[in-house]
């Protein structure tokens, strides 16, 4: 495990029922194929030495011997790998046959762990054949030539990494109580499943959302190997099922009812699962119960060290990384955009109608944030059935503003029907130039700075005068860089954008140029999405274009978030995130969608690592600023706010956090 990935795969080999060579042949032939592509654990269908089908036969004493004879030979084959093969057999333990997964490493048995649940009911008659785990008494038998110690308790196997998984075969997962929750909670960051599901009508997408749901209530990787072509078809069919999970996500799953054999394998993040659960304190308190029952012999744990591989390889990130992980990975865009939106919109209509507000002042500048921040004024009005007269939209020209962004700003607030203030602050800024003693030529921070903080002396001014509310337009990007003027635009009394990335507004404001806005409006809001983004702070070039563009200034916007995303939602260091923004941004180069005409096509290592170092200086350097923000909404798994998500002294230094990120 390195990165904090672990390889995995799920096999379904072919097989021959009651051909325990051929089938051992079939395991090795997938095992060799995994060991080669660097897997570390790979799991197989239940029963899948002897076939899960085999019926009576499974009392016939050669069979059972046979099946004893061919672990032997597996064990022969992985004593020179490293990789931990699951294999199921039956399993003869004094007057009990149980229905096992073996766990194989370098020529050893690990353990064996035996089916806790058996189904008998329908097709099923498994305890015909099968005792349940439930049935045994702790012993020590003798088995392939090893002595296994046989327990009801529940194994956790862990690497001499810290890793630790968990076995639990088909039914269980089934049942009410899966041992896979007892797994979860004692450590176990993966869980193997080794099955025999047969086909029936809509059987697939209940299996499916069951995974999906306990791997996400466990917060593990979930590993499913379930039997294929070459079980009796007498009664039913196995359509084979490959699937593996991580936290309720599908990472790869195989092809059903294929003819051949097949294998499925992902990198699982295990760090990613540690850090969700470490975040997640309903899951450490019914970690504390387990614990409580661990010490009053309710139930036992029996932890199994694994050997450490000889070999190591060099590590490859081989899973795909969405290079914009705060956009919603749905293919109703449309329907995750309206739920945004209605987030946002509840949040502003419940602070008006507390307040008793008839007004709501924003200033637009035509600019991505401050559109965003109107729509939904606008979206919330309609919604409370308010005249939009009482959305006061207020332009600010300064020394910046391009005729592009205001004529923007006027046209969008004219069309969507709103009240319409222009005020210059270019009389007022200079005065104040004077009184300070400000040399206009020198473009300093204190020349941005004071224009921000005029802008929002006029909007608080006017929201007292109208008896409104100043609706803020900063976004969770520009709080997560600093990117805002203390006390200017950082200030509001309602913050509507503040959990929303930069990457994801662009998407929200072309969701309502596309959905049924007015012909101007939709011209409007489109060219906005094309402008570069800028405070516009800093006078206009020789032809009236941008000159100040942010991006150029603190780096490309869905750097940034893709940083932020993972620092803050699971605690990624410097290094694990830049090696998942490479596989983002480096290997998607020509195919990568852009969201914007101003993107690059992609990022070479030394940019990614540029921006990342001013990503880590900026965000630990202008904690200050999100400490003290106005309310607003969470709209993502990811917010700033210092009463919510974010706590974080204002004088934390950053010192480890840039050094790894030195030493890329």
């Amino acid at each position: 495990m390195k990165y904090g990935f672990m390889k995995v795969a799920s096999a379904i080999p072919a097989v021959r029922v009651g051909d325990v060579i051929f089938n051992i042949q079939k395991i090795e032939e997938q095992i060799i194929l995994a060991e080669g592509k660097g897997v570390e654990v790979i799991t197989f269908p239940e029963l899948s030495l002897t076939g899960y089908t085999c019926q009576d036969l499974f009392r016939q004493q050669i069979l059972l011997e046979a099946t004893e004879q061919s672990v032997m030979m597996l064990l022969d084959f992985t004593r020179k790998l490293d990789i931990i093969a699951i294999v199921g057999a039956p399993v003869v333990a004094g007057d009990l046959l149980l229905n096992c997964a073996i766990v194989i490493q370098q020529g050893q048995i690990l353990g064996i762990v035996p089916k806790t649940y058996l189904p008998n009911y329908s097709e099923f008659y498994e305890k015909r054949w099968f005792a349940s785990a439930q049935d045994l008494r702790e012993q020590e038998i003798r088995f392939a030539g090893h002595k296994v110690k046989l327990t009801p308790d529940v194994q956790l196997f862990r690497t001499f990494d810290g890793f630790q998984f968990g076995v639990e075969i088909c039914e269980d997962v089934w049942a009410p109580a899966p041992p896979s929750n007892k797994l979860a909670l004692a450590g176990a960051d993966i869980i193997f499943n080794l099955s025999a599901t047969d086909e029936l009508i809509g059987k697939n997408s209940y299996l499916k959302s069951l995974l999906s749901q306990q791997s996400a209530r466990t917060i593990t990787g979930y590993v499913y190997s379930s039997c294929g072509f070459g079980e009796s078809t007498q009664d039913v069919v196995y359509g084979g099922n490959a699937l593996i999970y991580e936290n309720g996500a599908l990472l790869d799953e195989s092809e059903r009812f294929s003819l051949e054999a097949q294998m499925v394998v992902a990198q699982i993040d295990v760090e990613k699962l540690r850090s969700e659960r470490r975040t997640n304190s309903t899951y450490v308190n019914a970690q504390r119960n387990i614990k409580y029952s661990v010490l009053n012999k309710q139930f036992g744990i029996t932890v199994i060290d694994t050997h450490p591989a000889e070999n190591v390889r060099d590590f490859v990130l081989e899973r795909e990384v969405n290079p914009h992980p705060f956009i919603p990975a749905t293919t109703d865009m449309k329907a995750s955009c309206e739920e945004i939106f209605n987030i946002q919109v509840m949040g502003l209509a419940k602070r008006i109608v507390h307040t008793h507000a008839k007004t709501v002042v924003v200033g637009i500048s035509g600019g991505l944030d401050s559109t965003l921040a109107l729509l939904v004024c606008v979206k919330t009005f309609d919604k409370l059935g308010m005249n939009r007269k009482g959305i006061i939209g207020v332009t600010m020209p300064g020394f910046g503003t391009t005729d592009r962004t205001y004529n923007n700003a006027i046209t969008l607030m004219e069309s969507l029907g709103i009240t319409i203030r222009e005020i210059s602050i270019a009389k007022a800024v200079t005065q104040h130039f004077e009184d300070i003693g400000h040399d206009m030529e020198v473009h300093d921070v204190t020349y941005e700075n004071s224009q921000a903080r005029e802008r929002t002396q006029i909007l608080m001014d006017l929201a007292n005068q109208c008896g409104g509310m100043v609706i803020g337009t900063g976004d969770l990007s520009e709080l997560a860089l600093g990117w805002a003027t203390y006390n200017g635009d950082h200030m509001s009394m309602y913050g509507v954008n503040a959990s929303i990335p930069k990457t994801l507004i662009r998407h929200l404001v072309n969701y309502v140029a596309e959905s049924g806005v007015d012909e101007q409006s939709r011209i409007t809001l489109q060219d906005i999405i094309d402008t570069p983004i800028s405070p516009e702070l800093i006078p206009a070039d020789e032809n009236g274009n941008i000159k100040q563009k942010t991006e150029d200034l603190v780096g490309p916007y869905e750097l940034h978030d893709f940083f932020l995303y993972y620092f803050l939602r699971f605690g990624f260091r410097p290094s694990k995130i830049f090696l998942l923004a490479k596989k983002a941004f480096l290997e998607t180069t020509g195919e990568r969608v852009k969201i914007s005409d101003n993107d690059p096509d992609f990022y070479d290592e030394e940019t990614i690592k540029k921006w990342l170092k001013t990503f880590v200086r900026r965000f630990f350097n202008q904690q200050f600023k999100r400490s003290c923000l106005p309310d607003g909404p969470k709209v993502g798994s990811v917010s700033l706010s210092p009463r919510g998500d974010w706590r974080m002294p204002s004088d934390a230094t950053s010192t480890i956090w840039l050094q790894e990120a030195e030493s890329l």
